[in-house]
Formats: C-alpha cells, sequence, structure tokens
C-alpha cells in the first residue's frame, strides 16, 4: 500500500475533528458550573421529587458518560485512521490507539490547568482511558466476531460482499 496525502488526510481527519470537539468540551464553557445551570434543571424536570444532592450526582455521572463517550469516539476514529483501510484487527493498532486516546486525555487535563474554573483531575485521565479501552474492545469483537459472522451470512443468502 502505497503512501498518498489525500488517503491519509481522508482518514486522520475526523480523529482531528474530534480532538477538536474534545478541546472545546474542555473550554470554560462546558466547566461543571455552567453545565449545571443547564443539565440540573433538566434533570429536575425529569425527575421533580429528587433532592438536589441525587440531581447533583445524575449531573456528575452525565458528565462522566459524556468523558467515556467522547474518548470511545476518538479512540474508533485512531484504530479506523491506524487501519487506513486494511482489512481485520491487529493487537498493535489496539494499542497504540489506546495511548494515543491517554496521551491525548493527559493533554486534555493538562490544558484545563490554564482555563479559569477548570482543573486538571486525574481520575478523568482514567475514564478517558477507560473509554478508549472500551471501545477497542467493541472493536475487537466487531472485526473477529461480528463481522466475519455478517460476512458469512451474507455470502449465504447472495447478498452483497462486505468491504473489509
Amino acid at each position: 500500500m502505497e503512501f498518498s496525502v489525500e488517503r491519509t488526510f481522508r482518514y486522520w481527519l475526523p480523529v482531528i475533528l474530534a480532538a477538536v470537539v474534545i478541546s472545546i468540551f474542555s473550554t470554560q464553557g462546558f466547566g461543571e458550573t455552567h453545565t449545571t445551570k443547564i443539565i440540573v434543571p433538566i434533570l429536575h424536570w425529569i425527575f421533580p421529587s429528587a433532592s438536589l444532592h441525587t440531581l447533583h450526582l445524575m449531573h456528575v455521572g452525565i458528565r462522566k458518560l459524556a468523558h467515556l463517550a467522547e474518548y470511545s469516539v476518538l479512540s474508533i476514529l485512531v484504530f479506523r485512521a491506524l487501519r487506513a483501510g486494511r482489512a481485520g484487527w491487529r493487537m498493535s493498532w489496539a494499542l497504540v490507539t489506546v495511548l494515543i486516546a491517554a496521551g491525548f486525555a493527559s493533554l486534555d487535563e493538562i490544558h484545563q490547568i490554564f482555563v479559569p474554573g477548570r482543573g486538571p483531575a486525574v481520575h478523568d485521565v482514567a475514564i478517558d482511558t477507560f473509554g478508549a479501552l472500551l471501545a477497542q474492545v467493541m472493536v475487537w469483537w466487531y472485526a473477529t466476531i461480528k463481522w466475519p459472522y455478517v460476512a458469512r451470512s451474507q455470502a449465504r443468502i447472495g447478498g452483497p460482499r462486505p468491504l473489509p
């Protein structure tokens, strides 16, 4: 497979865009004090009998689930870029993917040192890295278990050949 700037750009552009979105979420406008003003009233509307403490816990949970989701998406996109159109799954691609995601999570937390109203949190890096790792487990499952099953099923019924 020969190197192509266009091909490389096509695979890495989504990774760059995801990193930009994550960086935007690390700004002051997405800090806990700001999201509290939006999320807690919505939660209170959905759960009117919930205590303020319960609403706060749900708000924190939503924020941590957002970390998992952001880094799961980033992880899938990095894996896709490293794979660059090649078929299959390789442990080396998955490991490099998780390392890239963990490195970016660390840089993101360092960035938050300089953002008013934000601060670094080692547990956020752990949550982000877990999100990336969880996504790689899903990628492994799909690439090694689900995809071959789908390919066999489509071949049996004369359906379209799956893309590698």
